[in-house]
């Protein structure tokens, strides 16, 4: 057991979280996951994205057994709770955290079908905005997530918190130029969520493979009319409220869009 708080673990651990995390994790292609219910996803043999070094304290351990988890398969390192304490970043630790491979995926191979449906984040900053709408698409049963360049980090510590073991259960595609994906996808219909949208949610046909696009929580889409095919399409409100949360107006058009589908 690990007891040292000079330990290199904890070096490797805190450089994925400080502030020149998302370069670390550029570079070295793993991210931080803490609790068990990201475990509960990601300790099946096979499951992506995998798991390259799993930390445990006693109660930690106790936790996974009490749930009947199968971790065998794991490269384990049992440390003590001053050590988890000083690795994470959660306030109360759950004595569980993991170092995790970020899978590297290309749409190009993605193939489309009658019910393929994608959201496209552009220049997203929020992280639990991201994390939350990763988490609804995956509730939802959307195909995916893309994000443009500049969009916040996909497995930052918040993103990952927020997204609630959603990441093991839906590919995220990460940097993608929203060009090359309609070039790719020349059949796909484009829809783009705007404030003075000139279709309503509530009057369209849902039906096929569609992508839809959210754009930055300040300034929105810039120029929806030099994106290709799109149709901009905003929500109804019968209220005062002069706006929607980013996250909470995604999960309107996701549940719309799949409750109209046949």
């Amino acid at each position: 057991m690990i007891e040292s708080l000079h330990s290199p673990h904890i070096a490797r651990v805190k450089a994925l979280l400080g502030s020149r995390g998302k370069k670390e994790r550029r570079e070295t292609g793993l991210f931080v996951a803490e609790g068990l219910q990201f475990l509960r996803e990601a300790s099946s043999s096979g499951s992506i994205p995998s798991i390259d070094t799993l930390y445990l304290t006693q109660s930690g351990r106790e936790k996974v057994s009490s749930h009947g988890l199968v971790i065998d398969h794991l490269n384990i390192v049992d440390v003590s709770d001053g050590v988890m304490r000083e690795m994470g970043e959660t306030v109360t630790p759950q004595g569980i955290l993991a170092l995790c491979k970020s899978p590297n995926r290309s749409i190009a191979g993605v193939s489309l079908n009658s019910n393929s449906r994608f959201i496209y984040l552009n220049e997203i900053q929020d992280p639990g905005n991201a994390g939350t709408i990763i988490r609804t698409a995956d509730a939802t049963g959307f195909s995916g997530v893309i994000t443009s360049e500049n969009s916040v980090d996909i497995y930052s510590p918040k993103v990952v918190r927020a997204s609630a073991g959603s990441l093991w259960h839906l590919p995220i595609y990460e940097k993608v130029d929203l060009a090359a994906v309609l070039s790719r996808w020349s059949t796909i219909a484009v829809f783009a969520l705007a404030a003075n949208g000139h279709e309503s949610l509530m009057d369209l046909d849902c039906s096929g493979p569609s992508i839809w696009i959210f754009g930055n929580e300040a300034r929105g889409l810039q120029d929806l009319e030099s994106i290709p095919r799109v149709r901009s399409v905003k929500i109804p409100m019968a209220g005062n409220a002069e706006s929607l949360n980013l996250a909470a107006a995604a999960s309107m058009v996701m549940f719309r869009v799949t409750s109209a589908s046949p």
